[in-house]
Protein backbone atom coordinates (compact mmCIF):
# COMPACT_ATOMS: atom_id res chain seq x y z
CA UNK A 1 0.00 0.00 0.00
CA UNK A 2 2.79 2.40 1.13
CA UNK A 3 4.73 1.89 -2.05
CA UNK A 4 1.44 2.91 -4.09
CA UNK A 5 0.89 6.04 -2.25
CA UNK A 6 4.98 6.82 -2.96
CA UNK A 7 4.11 6.06 -6.78
CA UNK A 8 1.00 7.96 -6.75
CA UNK A 9 2.74 11.21 -5.54
CA UNK A 10 5.95 10.97 -7.96
CA UNK A 11 3.67 10.46 -10.54
CA UNK A 12 1.98 13.49 -9.19
CA UNK A 13 5.20 15.64 -9.78
CA UNK A 14 5.93 14.01 -13.18
CA UNK A 15 2.67 15.84 -14.06
CA UNK A 16 3.10 19.06 -12.78
CA UNK A 17 6.93 19.10 -14.27
CA UNK A 18 5.43 18.43 -17.42
CA UNK A 19 2.98 21.37 -17.27
CA UNK A 20 6.00 23.63 -16.42
CA UNK A 21 7.50 25.86 -18.85
CA UNK A 22 11.30 27.29 -18.69
CA UNK A 23 9.86 30.74 -16.70
CA UNK A 24 7.97 28.98 -14.44
CA UNK A 25 10.98 26.72 -13.33
CA UNK A 26 13.30 29.50 -12.89
CA UNK A 27 10.55 31.20 -10.82
CA UNK A 28 10.73 28.54 -8.22
CA UNK A 29 14.03 28.67 -8.34
CA UNK A 30 13.95 31.74 -7.31
CA UNK A 31 11.60 31.36 -4.32
CA UNK A 32 12.87 28.63 -2.97
CA UNK A 33 16.32 30.79 -2.72
CA UNK A 34 15.75 31.20 1.23
CA UNK A 35 15.21 27.08 1.39
CA UNK A 36 17.69 25.39 -0.59
CA UNK A 37 21.18 26.47 -0.83
CA UNK A 38 22.55 28.75 -4.37
CA UNK A 39 25.00 26.58 -4.96
CA UNK A 40 22.66 23.79 -5.13
CA UNK A 41 20.01 25.55 -7.31
CA UNK A 42 22.43 26.97 -10.01
CA UNK A 43 22.63 22.55 -11.21
CA UNK A 44 18.71 23.37 -11.28
CA UNK A 45 17.59 22.34 -15.08
CA UNK A 46 14.22 21.14 -14.79
CA UNK A 47 11.07 20.98 -12.02
CA UNK A 48 11.93 17.71 -11.34
CA UNK A 49 15.63 18.52 -9.87
CA UNK A 50 13.59 21.39 -7.56
CA UNK A 51 11.20 18.59 -6.30
CA UNK A 52 14.21 16.17 -5.00
CA UNK A 53 15.82 19.06 -3.77
CA UNK A 54 12.94 20.08 -1.51
CA UNK A 55 12.04 16.09 -0.71
CA UNK A 56 15.99 16.13 0.56
CA UNK A 57 15.30 18.64 3.07
CA UNK A 58 12.08 17.24 3.93
CA UNK A 59 10.17 20.21 2.81
CA UNK A 60 8.38 18.02 0.36
CA UNK A 61 7.11 14.35 0.88
CA UNK A 62 4.01 12.36 -0.05
CA UNK A 63 2.32 13.18 3.72
CA UNK A 64 2.47 17.03 3.21
CA UNK A 65 3.07 18.69 -0.28
CA UNK A 66 2.07 22.35 0.81
CA UNK A 67 5.60 23.65 -0.08
CA UNK A 68 4.97 22.97 -3.61
CA UNK A 69 1.03 24.07 -3.45
CA UNK A 70 2.45 27.70 -2.25
CA UNK A 71 4.84 27.25 -4.95
CA UNK A 72 2.37 27.03 -7.61
CA UNK A 73 0.14 29.37 -5.69
CA UNK A 74 3.17 32.02 -6.09
CA UNK A 75 3.75 31.92 -9.66
CA UNK A 76 0.08 31.52 -10.35
CA UNK A 77 0.34 28.26 -11.98
CA UNK A 78 -3.28 27.42 -10.21
CA UNK A 79 -4.37 24.92 -12.58
CA UNK A 80 -2.21 22.71 -11.58
CA UNK A 81 -3.31 22.89 -7.95
CA UNK A 82 -5.66 20.23 -8.31
CA UNK A 83 -3.17 17.68 -9.38
CA UNK A 84 -2.30 17.89 -5.53
CA UNK A 85 -5.56 17.84 -4.09
CA UNK A 86 -5.70 21.79 -3.26
CA UNK A 87 -7.35 24.45 -4.68
CA UNK A 88 -6.91 28.32 -4.46
CA UNK A 89 -8.96 28.76 -1.95
CA UNK A 90 -7.45 26.52 0.56
CA UNK A 91 -4.15 27.38 -0.16
CA UNK A 92 -4.86 31.24 0.75
CA UNK A 93 -6.31 30.07 4.16
CA UNK A 94 -3.18 28.02 5.16
CA UNK A 95 -0.39 30.43 3.68
CA UNK A 96 -0.24 32.63 7.39
CA UNK A 97 0.56 29.30 9.15
CA UNK A 98 2.34 27.06 6.49
CA UNK A 99 3.44 29.30 4.46
CA UNK A 100 7.39 29.18 3.49
CA UNK A 101 8.31 31.17 1.36
CA UNK A 102 8.95 34.74 2.79
CA UNK A 103 7.06 37.70 1.97
CA UNK A 104 10.67 39.46 0.86
CA UNK A 105 11.18 36.75 -1.39
CA UNK A 106 7.71 37.01 -2.72
CA UNK A 107 8.12 40.70 -2.97
CA UNK A 108 11.14 40.26 -5.47
CA UNK A 109 9.45 37.68 -7.28
CA UNK A 110 6.42 40.60 -7.47
CA UNK A 111 8.56 42.96 -8.01
CA UNK A 112 10.44 40.75 -11.11
CA UNK A 113 7.23 40.35 -12.70
CA UNK A 114 6.51 43.91 -13.18
CA UNK A 115 10.34 44.86 -14.23
CA UNK A 116 9.64 45.44 -18.41
CA UNK A 117 11.94 44.77 -20.61
CA UNK A 118 13.25 48.44 -21.02
CA UNK A 119 13.27 48.78 -17.16
CA UNK A 120 15.68 45.55 -17.13
CA UNK A 121 17.87 47.59 -19.21
CA UNK A 122 18.02 50.51 -17.61
CA UNK A 123 18.94 48.80 -14.18
CA UNK A 124 21.48 47.30 -16.08
CA UNK A 125 23.16 50.28 -17.37
CA UNK A 126 23.13 51.44 -13.94
CA UNK A 127 24.55 48.34 -12.20
CA UNK A 128 27.32 48.61 -15.21
CA UNK A 129 30.21 48.52 -12.55
CA UNK A 130 29.17 46.06 -10.46
CA UNK A 131 28.15 43.50 -13.27
CA UNK A 132 30.66 40.85 -14.91
CA UNK A 133 31.60 42.99 -18.03
CA UNK A 134 31.26 40.14 -20.25
CA UNK A 135 27.50 40.04 -19.11
CA UNK A 136 25.27 41.26 -21.76
CA UNK A 137 21.76 39.76 -20.77
CA UNK A 138 19.91 38.88 -17.73
CA UNK A 139 16.28 38.73 -16.46
CA UNK A 140 15.15 40.38 -13.42
CA UNK A 141 15.40 37.58 -11.51
CA UNK A 142 19.05 36.77 -12.63
CA UNK A 143 19.69 39.98 -11.68
CA UNK A 144 18.46 40.03 -8.28
CA UNK A 145 19.73 36.88 -7.44
CA UNK A 146 23.22 38.09 -8.83
CA UNK A 147 22.60 41.43 -6.21
CA UNK A 148 22.03 38.51 -3.80
CA UNK A 149 25.07 37.08 -4.02
CA UNK A 150 27.38 40.06 -4.18
CA UNK A 151 25.61 40.85 -0.77
CA UNK A 152 23.76 44.03 -2.76
CA UNK A 153 20.62 42.78 -1.83
CA UNK A 154 19.03 41.48 1.29
CA UNK A 155 15.93 41.33 3.52
CA UNK A 156 18.09 44.23 6.10
CA UNK A 157 19.31 45.51 3.02
CA UNK A 158 17.15 47.28 0.21
CA UNK A 159 18.35 50.56 -0.33
CA UNK A 160 20.37 49.66 -3.72
CA UNK A 161 17.06 48.21 -4.72
CA UNK A 162 15.33 50.80 -4.03
CA UNK A 163 17.91 53.68 -5.45
CA UNK A 164 17.24 51.35 -8.79
CA UNK A 165 13.56 51.12 -8.64
CA UNK A 166 13.46 55.39 -7.89
CA UNK A 167 15.53 55.71 -11.25
CA UNK A 168 14.45 53.06 -13.51
CA UNK A 169 10.23 53.64 -12.32
CA UNK A 170 9.22 55.17 -9.33
CA UNK A 171 5.95 53.06 -9.24
CA UNK A 172 8.13 50.01 -8.90
CA UNK A 173 9.07 51.49 -5.45
CA UNK A 174 5.22 51.23 -4.02
CA UNK A 175 5.97 47.12 -4.22
CA UNK A 176 9.03 47.54 -2.32
CA UNK A 177 7.39 50.48 0.25
CA UNK A 178 4.19 47.85 0.57
CA UNK A 179 6.35 44.64 1.69
CA UNK A 180 8.07 47.42 4.60
CA UNK A 181 4.93 48.83 5.48
CA UNK A 182 3.71 45.13 5.95
CA UNK A 183 6.94 44.07 7.97
CA UNK A 184 6.46 46.87 10.58
CA UNK A 185 2.55 46.42 10.91
CA UNK A 186 3.16 42.21 11.44
CA UNK A 187 6.07 43.62 13.93
CA UNK A 188 3.37 45.69 15.66
CA UNK A 189 1.16 43.30 16.16
CA UNK A 190 3.32 40.48 17.48
CA UNK A 191 4.90 43.14 19.62
CA UNK A 192 1.17 44.28 20.85
CA UNK A 193 2.52 47.83 20.08
CA UNK A 194 -0.24 50.32 19.36
CA UNK A 195 -0.45 51.87 16.14
CA UNK A 196 0.68 55.59 17.03
CA UNK A 197 3.66 53.95 18.50
CA UNK A 198 4.89 53.18 14.65
CA UNK A 199 6.69 55.99 13.52
CA UNK A 200 8.58 55.68 16.87
CA UNK A 201 10.78 52.46 16.15
CA UNK A 202 13.87 54.48 15.56
CA UNK A 203 13.83 55.81 19.21
CA UNK A 204 13.03 52.68 21.17
CA UNK A 205 14.92 49.76 21.77
CA UNK A 206 12.29 46.93 21.78
CA UNK A 207 12.58 43.05 21.83
CA UNK A 208 9.75 41.81 20.07
CA UNK A 209 8.17 38.97 17.74
CA UNK A 210 8.57 38.53 14.07
CA UNK A 211 6.70 35.95 11.95
CA UNK A 212 8.99 34.75 9.25
CA UNK A 213 7.14 32.36 6.64
CA UNK A 214 5.24 30.05 9.46
CA UNK A 215 7.07 30.20 12.14
CA UNK A 216 7.36 32.95 15.21
CA UNK A 217 10.60 33.80 16.47
CA UNK A 218 12.11 36.47 18.27
CA UNK A 219 13.66 39.92 16.49
CA UNK A 220 17.34 39.43 16.15
CA UNK A 221 19.46 42.23 16.56
CA UNK A 222 19.72 42.94 12.92
CA UNK A 223 15.43 42.34 12.19
CA UNK A 224 15.63 44.87 15.32
CA UNK A 225 17.45 47.29 13.42
CA UNK A 226 15.86 47.30 10.36
CA UNK A 227 12.46 47.82 12.22
CA UNK A 228 13.96 50.92 13.74
CA UNK A 229 14.76 52.13 10.38
CA UNK A 230 11.86 50.84 8.83
CA UNK A 231 9.80 53.20 11.34
CA UNK A 232 11.00 56.38 9.94
CA UNK A 233 9.73 56.09 6.85
CA UNK A 234 6.07 54.78 7.61
CA UNK A 235 4.13 58.46 7.47
CA UNK A 236 6.26 59.36 4.05
CA UNK A 237 5.16 55.60 2.52
CA UNK A 238 1.58 56.35 3.86
CA UNK A 239 0.96 59.18 1.91
CA UNK A 240 2.46 57.98 -0.51
CA UNK A 241 0.49 55.25 -0.90
CA UNK A 242 -2.71 55.91 0.35
CA UNK A 243 -2.82 59.85 0.60
CA UNK A 244 -3.03 60.20 -3.41
CA UNK A 245 -5.81 57.86 -3.72
CA UNK A 246 -8.40 59.89 -3.52
CA UNK A 247 -6.85 62.78 -5.81
CA UNK A 248 -6.87 60.40 -8.69
CA UNK A 249 -10.21 57.84 -7.98
CA UNK A 250 -12.25 60.62 -9.67
CA UNK A 251 -10.15 60.87 -12.93
CA UNK A 252 -9.54 57.02 -13.68
CA UNK A 253 -11.59 55.01 -15.56
CA UNK A 254 -10.05 52.04 -14.89
CA UNK A 255 -7.03 51.40 -12.68
CA UNK A 256 -5.56 47.92 -12.33
CA UNK A 257 -5.17 46.41 -8.75
CA UNK A 258 -2.71 42.46 -8.51
CA UNK A 259 -5.31 40.50 -7.80
CA UNK A 260 -5.24 36.62 -7.96
CA UNK A 261 -8.25 36.75 -10.19
CA UNK A 262 -8.63 40.20 -11.68
CA UNK A 263 -12.13 39.78 -13.62
CA UNK A 264 -13.24 43.64 -13.77
CA UNK A 265 -16.20 44.99 -15.48
CA UNK A 266 -14.50 48.52 -16.62
CA UNK A 267 -18.09 49.60 -19.02
CA UNK A 268 -18.35 51.47 -15.17
CA UNK A 269 -16.71 53.79 -13.50
CA UNK A 270 -15.56 54.05 -9.97
CA UNK A 271 -16.56 57.00 -8.17
CA UNK A 272 -14.21 59.09 -5.65
CA UNK A 273 -17.44 59.27 -3.50
CA UNK A 274 -18.03 55.42 -3.52
CA UNK A 275 -14.39 53.56 -2.86
CA UNK A 276 -14.47 50.38 -4.93
CA UNK A 277 -15.12 47.48 -2.42
CA UNK A 278 -12.52 44.53 -1.60
CA UNK A 279 -13.93 41.48 -1.91
CA UNK A 280 -12.85 37.67 -2.18
CA UNK A 281 -11.87 37.44 -5.45
CA UNK A 282 -12.65 33.57 -5.52
CA UNK A 283 -16.29 33.57 -4.10
CA UNK A 284 -17.88 34.43 -7.99
CA UNK A 285 -15.13 34.00 -10.39
CA UNK A 286 -14.64 30.68 -9.35
CA UNK A 287 -18.35 29.58 -10.36
CA UNK A 288 -18.06 31.10 -13.16
CA UNK A 289 -18.08 28.35 -16.59
CA UNK A 290 -16.34 29.31 -19.64
CA UNK A 291 -16.38 28.73 -23.01
CA UNK A 292 -15.84 25.67 -25.21
CA UNK A 293 -12.48 26.28 -26.45
CA UNK A 294 -11.49 22.29 -26.78
CA UNK A 295 -13.11 22.23 -30.61
CA UNK A 296 -10.98 21.06 -33.54
CA UNK A 297 -10.63 24.45 -34.95
CA UNK A 298 -9.61 27.10 -32.57
CA UNK A 299 -10.84 30.20 -34.44
CA UNK A 300 -9.86 33.00 -36.49
CA UNK A 301 -7.87 35.83 -36.51
CA UNK A 302 -7.69 38.73 -38.58
CA UNK A 303 -5.00 41.05 -38.23
CA UNK A 304 -5.67 44.68 -40.43
CA UNK A 305 -2.35 47.24 -40.09
CA UNK A 306 -2.87 50.41 -41.52
CA UNK A 307 0.54 51.22 -42.07
CA UNK A 308 0.39 54.05 -44.95
CA UNK A 309 -2.37 56.85 -45.28
CA UNK A 310 -3.25 58.67 -48.25
CA UNK A 311 -4.14 62.39 -46.95
CA UNK A 312 -2.28 64.05 -44.18
CA UNK A 313 -1.93 61.41 -42.06
CA UNK A 314 1.96 59.98 -40.99
CA UNK A 315 3.00 56.86 -41.69
CA UNK A 316 2.80 54.45 -38.67
CA UNK A 317 6.05 53.42 -37.94
CA UNK A 318 6.53 50.09 -35.73
CA UNK A 319 3.26 49.08 -36.75
CA UNK A 320 4.68 46.06 -38.91
CA UNK A 321 6.30 44.85 -35.39
CA UNK A 322 2.74 44.78 -33.77
CA UNK A 323 1.15 42.77 -36.81
CA UNK A 324 4.04 40.40 -36.67
CA UNK A 325 4.03 39.60 -33.09
CA UNK A 326 0.14 39.54 -32.83
CA UNK A 327 0.45 36.72 -35.72
CA UNK A 328 3.01 35.12 -33.75
CA UNK A 329 1.12 34.72 -30.42
CA UNK A 330 -2.54 34.26 -32.12
CA UNK A 331 -0.85 30.78 -34.31
CA UNK A 332 0.68 29.67 -31.51
CA UNK A 333 -2.51 29.89 -29.35
CA UNK A 334 -4.37 27.83 -32.10
CA UNK A 335 -5.73 30.78 -35.08
CA UNK A 336 -5.88 30.61 -38.41
CA UNK A 337 -4.49 34.36 -38.46
CA UNK A 338 -5.13 36.12 -42.17
CA UNK A 339 -3.29 39.96 -42.16
CA UNK A 340 -4.60 42.62 -44.68
CA UNK A 341 -2.67 45.88 -44.85
CA UNK A 342 -3.49 49.21 -46.06
CA UNK A 343 -7.44 49.07 -46.30
CA UNK A 344 -9.73 52.26 -46.79
CA UNK A 345 -12.89 52.76 -44.37
CA UNK A 346 -14.55 51.18 -47.30
CA UNK A 347 -12.63 47.94 -47.55
CA UNK A 348 -12.42 47.62 -43.43
CA UNK A 349 -16.62 47.69 -43.99
CA UNK A 350 -16.30 45.46 -46.64
CA UNK A 351 -13.31 42.70 -44.96
CA UNK A 352 -16.17 42.54 -42.02
CA UNK A 353 -18.79 41.43 -44.40
CA UNK A 354 -16.87 39.21 -46.34
CA UNK A 355 -15.53 37.25 -42.74
CA UNK A 356 -19.32 37.78 -40.96
CA UNK A 357 -20.90 35.37 -43.81
CA UNK A 358 -18.09 32.58 -43.85
CA UNK A 359 -20.05 29.31 -43.16
CA UNK A 360 -16.57 27.77 -41.83
CA UNK A 361 -16.76 30.41 -38.43
CA UNK A 362 -20.09 27.94 -36.99
CA UNK A 363 -17.11 25.31 -36.96
CA UNK A 364 -14.74 27.62 -34.92
CA UNK A 365 -14.34 28.12 -31.10
CA UNK A 366 -13.77 31.71 -31.23
CA UNK A 367 -13.26 34.94 -32.99
CA UNK A 368 -9.98 37.40 -33.08
CA UNK A 369 -10.15 40.67 -35.11
CA UNK A 370 -7.00 42.88 -34.47
CA UNK A 371 -7.03 46.51 -36.02
CA UNK A 372 -3.64 48.55 -35.76
CA UNK A 373 -4.60 52.06 -37.65
CA UNK A 374 -5.01 56.08 -36.71
CA UNK A 375 -8.22 56.65 -34.60
CA UNK A 376 -10.46 59.07 -32.97
CA UNK A 377 -12.67 58.87 -30.24
CA UNK A 378 -14.72 55.68 -30.72
CA UNK A 379 -13.22 55.18 -34.63
CA UNK A 380 -10.42 53.81 -36.65
CA UNK A 381 -9.17 55.41 -39.77
CA UNK A 382 -9.08 53.87 -43.12
CA UNK A 383 -5.91 54.99 -44.99
CA UNK A 384 -8.22 56.91 -46.74
CA UNK A 385 -8.38 59.17 -43.79
CA UNK A 386 -12.07 58.08 -43.18
CA UNK A 387 -13.69 56.83 -39.93
CA UNK A 388 -15.13 53.51 -39.46
CA UNK A 389 -16.97 53.85 -36.05
CA UNK A 390 -15.55 50.64 -33.99
CA UNK A 391 -19.54 49.71 -33.22
CA UNK A 392 -20.14 49.56 -36.60
CA UNK A 393 -17.07 46.83 -37.10
CA UNK A 394 -18.25 44.79 -34.30
CA UNK A 395 -21.55 44.92 -35.03
CA UNK A 396 -20.90 42.62 -38.16
CA UNK A 397 -20.44 39.74 -35.31
CA UNK A 398 -23.55 40.00 -33.70
CA UNK A 399 -25.60 36.82 -32.88
CA UNK A 400 -28.05 38.47 -35.83
CA UNK A 401 -25.46 39.14 -38.46
CA UNK A 402 -23.65 36.69 -37.40
CA UNK A 403 -25.48 33.20 -36.52
CA UNK A 404 -22.48 30.76 -36.93
CA UNK A 405 -20.55 32.74 -34.37
CA UNK A 406 -23.97 32.84 -31.31
CA UNK A 407 -22.69 32.20 -27.87
CA UNK A 408 -18.91 31.95 -29.32
CA UNK A 409 -16.95 35.17 -27.61
CA UNK A 410 -15.64 37.72 -30.04
CA UNK A 411 -12.80 39.45 -29.06
CA UNK A 412 -11.85 43.14 -30.74
CA UNK A 413 -8.23 44.12 -29.81
CA UNK A 414 -7.98 48.25 -31.16
CA UNK A 415 -4.66 49.78 -31.03
CA UNK A 416 -5.30 53.27 -32.37
CA UNK A 417 -5.46 56.84 -30.25
CA UNK A 418 -8.90 57.95 -29.37
CA UNK A 419 -8.64 61.44 -28.84
CA UNK A 420 -6.50 64.57 -29.89
CA UNK A 421 -2.26 64.41 -31.07
CA UNK A 422 0.21 65.47 -28.58
CA UNK A 423 3.49 67.07 -29.05
CA UNK A 424 5.70 63.61 -30.13
CA UNK A 425 8.89 62.70 -28.38
CA UNK A 426 12.16 61.58 -30.14
CA UNK A 427 11.23 57.67 -30.30
CA UNK A 428 7.30 58.14 -29.65
CA UNK A 429 4.65 58.87 -32.06
CA UNK A 430 1.04 59.11 -31.27
CA UNK A 431 -1.92 56.97 -33.22
CA UNK A 432 -3.62 60.58 -34.04
CA UNK A 433 -4.43 62.37 -36.46
CA UNK A 434 -3.71 65.81 -37.72
CA UNK A 435 -5.13 68.37 -35.37
CA UNK A 436 -6.43 70.53 -38.47
CA UNK A 437 -8.23 67.35 -39.41
CA UNK A 438 -10.36 67.38 -35.95
CA UNK A 439 -13.89 67.09 -36.42
CA UNK A 440 -16.42 68.51 -33.77
CA UNK A 441 -18.08 64.94 -32.56
CA UNK A 442 -19.74 63.83 -29.31
CA UNK A 443 -16.75 61.85 -27.22
CA UNK A 444 -17.87 58.22 -27.47
CA UNK A 445 -17.11 55.53 -24.27
CA UNK A 446 -15.85 52.18 -24.94
CA UNK A 447 -19.06 50.41 -23.58
CA UNK A 448 -21.28 52.55 -26.00
CA UNK A 449 -18.70 50.82 -28.94
CA UNK A 450 -19.71 46.93 -28.05
CA UNK A 451 -23.02 45.51 -29.29
CA UNK A 452 -25.69 45.45 -27.43
CA UNK A 453 -25.45 41.48 -27.06
CA UNK A 454 -23.65 38.86 -25.15
CA UNK A 455 -20.13 37.47 -25.87
CA UNK A 456 -18.29 40.22 -26.81
CA UNK A 457 -14.97 41.96 -25.74
CA UNK A 458 -13.51 44.97 -26.72
CA UNK A 459 -9.64 45.79 -25.93
CA UNK A 460 -8.69 49.41 -26.52
CA UNK A 461 -5.42 50.64 -25.97
CA UNK A 462 -6.34 53.64 -24.37
CA UNK A 463 -9.38 55.24 -22.57
CA UNK A 464 -10.68 57.43 -24.56
CA UNK A 465 -9.90 60.77 -25.17
CA UNK A 466 -6.61 60.16 -25.10
CA UNK A 467 -3.50 58.75 -27.66
CA UNK A 468 -1.99 56.24 -27.28
CA UNK A 469 1.78 55.66 -28.06
CA UNK A 470 4.07 53.77 -30.83
CA UNK A 471 7.56 53.35 -30.66
CA UNK A 472 8.94 53.57 -34.50
CA UNK A 473 11.12 50.49 -34.36
CA UNK A 474 9.65 48.13 -31.20
CA UNK A 475 6.00 48.46 -31.77
CA UNK A 476 3.04 50.16 -29.49
CA UNK A 477 2.95 49.43 -25.79
CA UNK A 478 -0.39 48.43 -26.05
CA UNK A 479 0.19 45.05 -28.53
CA UNK A 480 3.32 44.49 -27.34
CA UNK A 481 1.94 44.69 -23.34
CA UNK A 482 -0.85 42.24 -24.95
CA UNK A 483 1.42 39.67 -26.83
CA UNK A 484 3.47 39.35 -23.85
CA UNK A 485 0.96 38.58 -21.55
CA UNK A 486 -0.64 36.24 -23.58
CA UNK A 487 2.76 34.67 -23.85
CA UNK A 488 3.11 34.28 -19.46
CA UNK A 489 -0.21 34.29 -18.52
CA UNK A 490 -2.02 31.42 -21.18
CA UNK A 491 0.28 28.38 -19.59
CA UNK A 492 -0.65 29.23 -16.02
CA UNK A 493 -4.58 28.93 -17.20
CA UNK A 494 -5.18 32.45 -16.72
CA UNK A 495 -8.40 33.84 -18.13
CA UNK A 496 -8.64 36.76 -20.69
CA UNK A 497 -10.23 39.64 -18.54
CA UNK A 498 -7.06 38.73 -16.03
CA UNK A 499 -4.80 38.94 -18.68
CA UNK A 500 -5.90 42.06 -20.33
CA UNK A 501 -6.14 43.63 -16.40
CA UNK A 502 -2.26 42.48 -16.79
CA UNK A 503 -1.58 44.55 -19.89
CA UNK A 504 -3.25 47.57 -17.71
CA UNK A 505 -0.95 47.63 -15.10
CA UNK A 506 1.89 47.00 -17.57
CA UNK A 507 1.18 49.53 -20.03
CA UNK A 508 0.23 52.55 -17.22
CA UNK A 509 3.58 51.96 -16.03
CA UNK A 510 5.33 52.80 -18.96
CA UNK A 511 6.40 56.45 -19.45
CA UNK A 512 8.37 57.95 -22.16
CA UNK A 513 12.02 59.06 -22.09
CA UNK A 514 10.98 62.41 -19.77
CA UNK A 515 8.82 60.40 -18.18
CA UNK A 516 5.66 62.46 -18.45
CA UNK A 517 3.65 61.03 -21.14
CA UNK A 518 1.35 58.10 -19.66
CA UNK A 519 -1.36 55.36 -21.05
CA UNK A 520 -3.99 54.05 -19.79
CA UNK A 521 -5.80 50.77 -21.56
CA UNK A 522 -9.14 49.86 -21.14
CA UNK A 523 -11.08 46.78 -21.68
CA UNK A 524 -14.98 46.52 -21.89
CA UNK A 525 -17.13 43.26 -22.45
CA UNK A 526 -20.05 41.54 -22.26
CA UNK A 527 -18.76 38.39 -21.98
CA UNK A 528 -21.16 35.53 -19.58
CA UNK A 529 -18.16 33.26 -19.05
CA UNK A 530 -14.73 32.88 -18.43
CA UNK A 531 -12.72 32.58 -21.44
CA UNK A 532 -9.54 30.59 -21.20
CA UNK A 533 -7.46 29.21 -24.22
CA UNK A 534 -6.26 26.29 -24.21
CA UNK A 535 -2.45 25.84 -23.09
CA UNK A 536 -0.01 25.09 -26.43
CA UNK A 537 2.01 21.97 -26.19
CA UNK A 538 4.95 23.90 -27.29
CA UNK A 539 6.39 26.72 -26.36
CA UNK A 540 5.73 30.34 -28.04
CA UNK A 541 7.37 31.62 -30.63
CA UNK A 542 10.99 33.85 -29.12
Amino acid sequence: MGDDISMKFLQQLLVIDENLGTEEVKALKFLCSDLISFKKLEAVESAQDIFKLLMAEDYLNKEDTFILAELLYRIRCHFLLQKLGYTKETVQENLHWKGKVSQYRYMLYELSEDITSEDLKRAMFLLRNKLPKKLTNMSSLELLTFLEKQDLLAENNLQILEKICVDISPDLLKTVNKYKMERVSLAQQESNLPVKEAASFSHHSCEGLFRSGGDVQLLTSSQETTIKSLGSNIHDTYTEEFGSLQEHAGSMHFIASRQDDKVVNVMHGISAEQPARISNPESKTEKLMTYKMDGPHRGYCLIINNFSFIGTLQKRRGSCKDAEVLAQVFTWLGLDVKTYEDKTSEEIEKLMQEWRSMKDLKDRDCFVCCILSHGESGSVYGIDEQQVPIRTIMSYFSARQCPQLAEKPKLFFIQACQGKKIQQAVYIEADAQNPDLLPTQQVVSPSESIPEEADFLLGMATVNGYVSFRHIHEGTWYIQALCNKLQLLVPRGEDILSILTEVNEDVSKRADNLGKKKQMPQPAYTLRKKLIFPVPRSPPAS
